[in-house]
């Protein structure tokens, strides 16, 4: 991959900056949030508010207050180093400047061998365009909702892929797909699957990644949401005891709430010691595009990867077709792929004039056969995702599973 020109770092530059301003006025914007539930309390004819006092409703919102200060307080360890990522950061009320350019490939490793390797990149896959109002002023306007909603949705991928709660999705998402890896490779004694490199993209907060490295073999991630990689690294690297840090996910919003437990659940992370895995373990994240990563025809990934495995991750795709044959010619010959996830294209109906291809199912296996895969072993598994379990609402996905083998050129 080209370094990146002087325009491309300024842009990661102000991308991050904006992304820990974001962090760092997590307090002021959600307590705002609350307060206006005060407000609207106060704007009740006098009897309406002694009814709505009763039921504990003023004492609620002023334990939402506390549950959003421990936020910020958990938030804020995320963000009290970033130098990993090749910047510095100075201290503002509102938010914090940038000190340093980015400086492309950084790694850090722990004891056991799990590291972060950066590479610049600005945008988020993690929920695609929608929403998104482009009315940044280099770096300095406040964070927007859509920016807000990321940070949120950050909190509830570490209830999904760190702590006990999360334990049923990772057994109904993570566990058929480590099953299938497993199964491809039962000819491989175990003391060599350390030989066997797996790559998943769009790796989020890095549990699968993380699950396949204590299983044996040579794992990378890859992610470049920088709300993503900034927790991830926090949780891999600078975290070393079991449930050391409480956090509020679900204050955010009162709906479908059956009781104010379920508004008020403290989930604490994470639910393993990230530290423990076996010695001599080949763990890493890499950050960065996957397209610009991998989708270099003369790249050196070509055929370097045993087994790829994808969890929600091919409908974040522009161009699905790009996406399958870079998954086909990163594979070495015989290569799996496993795949689990729906298609809720992300970029589906955007409002920034990106390209988007929304196949539906049988399109995607028939382009799938036609790139050079052999497709088995599918199924449907229902499963929901960064769900709370205690609300009245929940959406379950009907997501489509296989494991597909490298078998022939790409069309």
């Amino acid at each position: 991959m080209p370094p990146p020109s002087a325009e491309d770092m300024l842009e990661e530059q102000r991308v991050f900056a904006d992304v820990i301003r974001t962090f760092n006025n997590y307090a002021q914007y959600s307590l705002a949030a609350n307060n206006r539930r005060r407000k609207d309390v106060y704007l009740l004819p006098k009897a309406d508010q002694d009814l709505l006092n009763t039921l504990g409703y003023k004492q609620k919102l002023d334990d939402v207050d506390k549950a959003i200060l421990a936020n910020a307080d958990f938030l804020s360890e995320i963000v009290s180093d970033t130098k990993i990522f090749g910047v510095e950061m100075e201290e503002e009320v509102e938010g914090r400047d940038l000190e340093h350019a980015h400086g492309g490939a950084h790694s850090h490793s722990h004891d056991a061998g799990s590291s972060h390797s950066s590479h610049s990149h600005s945008h988020s896959h993690s929920h695609g365009p929608h929403g998104r109002a482009s009315t940044k002023q280099e770096g300095k306007s406040r964070p927007t909702e859509f920016d807000m909603d990321k940070l949120r949705s950050t909190m509830k991928q570490l209830v999904r892929d760190w702590s006990e709660e999360g334990l049923p999705e990772r057994e109904a998402a993570y566990q058929p797909m480590k099953d299938a890896l497993d199964k491809h490779f039962s000819h491989i004694p175990q003391a060599e699957r350390i030989q066997l490199k797996v790559l998943v993209p769009g790796s989020g907060l890095g549990r699968l990644a993380y699950d396949v490295a204590k299983m044996g073999y040579t794992c990378r991630g890859n992610e470049f949401s920088h709300y993503m990689l900034l927790t991830s690294y926090f949780v891999l690297n600078k975290t070393t005891e079991i449930k050391s840090h409480t956090f509020y996910p679900y204050v955010h919003s009162f709906s479908n709430a059956p009781n104010k437990e379920s508004i008020l659940q403290a989930i604490s992370i994470p639910d393993v010691s990230p530290s423990d895995l076996p010695p001599g373990s080949d763990f890493s994240l890499v950050a960065g595009d996957f397209e610009e990563i991998f989708g270099d025809p003369e790249g050196a990934e070509d055929g370097e990867w045993d087994a790829v495995m994808t969890c929600f991750f091919i409908d974040t795709a522009k161009n699905i077709v790009n996406y399958l044959r870079i998954l086909h010619r990163i594979l070495a010959p015989g290569g799996v792929w496993i795949n689990l996830g729906p298609l809720l294209w992300h970029w589906e109906n955007n409002n920034t004039n990106d390209l988007s291809v929304e196949l539906d199912l049988e399109e995607v296996k028939a382009l799938a056969r036609s790139v050079g895969f052999e497709i088995s072993n599918e199924t449907t598994i229902p499963t929901t995702y960064t769900n709370n379990a205690k609300s009245m609402l929940g959406y379950v996905y009907n997501a489509s599973f296989w494991t597909a083998t490298k078998i022939a050129n790409p069309a």
